[in-house]
């Protein structure tokens, strides 16, 4: 029963964090589009005067309420994690409950001597599901969050030929995808480092659908192997990506 509630509230948590992402897709694709500021661009001109062409006021009110939605996105997902994990520990336990109950005193299953014995096995032994990987709600849940926004593109950089846009949400980059407690930028660059002039097989969240890229660091005239600059999803500071 506990772990039938923790799943059903684990689903809850998903359906309120698929809420907040949709919210801020919105965001970041209004503050992403042509000519608009990004999440982190500057809002006075090279003069140091308020930018003419940008609502200020409005981007800001958009940025706060953007960094806001990050902090809940950010302890919903580990509340997920928290959850996951305790279900897979519960499985665990329940497979090391059974195994001994499913064994003769030979080491032998009952199973298998009341098969020999030509005897039906019974439908608790027959319906005992054993298996140590976690269930397809665990790799749903871990499997599609992002860990970094897109929000520069240098012009004829690798990234912009290769299709990467601004507002494209880093699901998976090579072998980098999101895990708890790790500097998943810091790994970002130097998974791009270790494939220079390799094609790297990449996910990204763009309007609120995936889309598979391929990315090949690789040199050219501006800085870096990639040319872009991204925001980690959970906080609200620039960090480039490729340096």
């Amino acid at each position: 029963m506990v772990g039938a509630n923790l799943k059903a509230e684990t689903m809850k948590l998903m359906d309120k964090r698929s809420a907040l992402e949709t919210e801020m897709n919105v965001i970041i694709e209004r503050l992403c589009q042509p000519g608009g500021p990004g999440l982190s661009g500057n809002l006075v001109d090279s003069e140091g005067f308020p930018r003419s062409d940008i609502d200020i006021p409005v981007v800001r009110a958009e940025r706060h309420r953007l960094a806001e939605l990050r902090n809940d996105h950010k302890e919903i997902t580990e509340k997920i994690d928290e959850n996951i994990q305790v279900l897979h520990s519960s499985r665990l336990a329940t497979k090391d409950s059974v195994l001994p109950r499913l064994q003769g005193n030979d080491g032998v299953s009952n199973h298998q001597n009341s098969v020999s014995g030509n005897a039906v096995p019974s439908a608790t032994s027959h319906n005992v599901v054993l298996r140590d990987s976690s269930s397809s709600m665990d790799v749903d849940v871990m499997a599609s969050i992002p860990f970094a926004v897109v929000d520069e593109i240098a012009d004829a950089s690798p990234t912009a030929e290769d299709g990467l846009q601004l507002g494209d949400q880093l699901v998976k980059f090579g072998a980098v995808e999101y895990q708890v407690g790790e500097n998943l930028l810091q790994k970002l660059a130097s998974e791009a480092q270790a494939n220079q002039g390799h094609a790297v097989p990449v996910i990204v969240m763009r309007q609120g659908a995936p889309i598979n890229l391929s990315l090949t660091p690789r040199v050219w005239p501006g800085r870096g192997l990639l040319g872009y600059v991204c925001l980690p999803f959970s906080s609200f500071g620039t960090i480039p990506c490729n340096s």
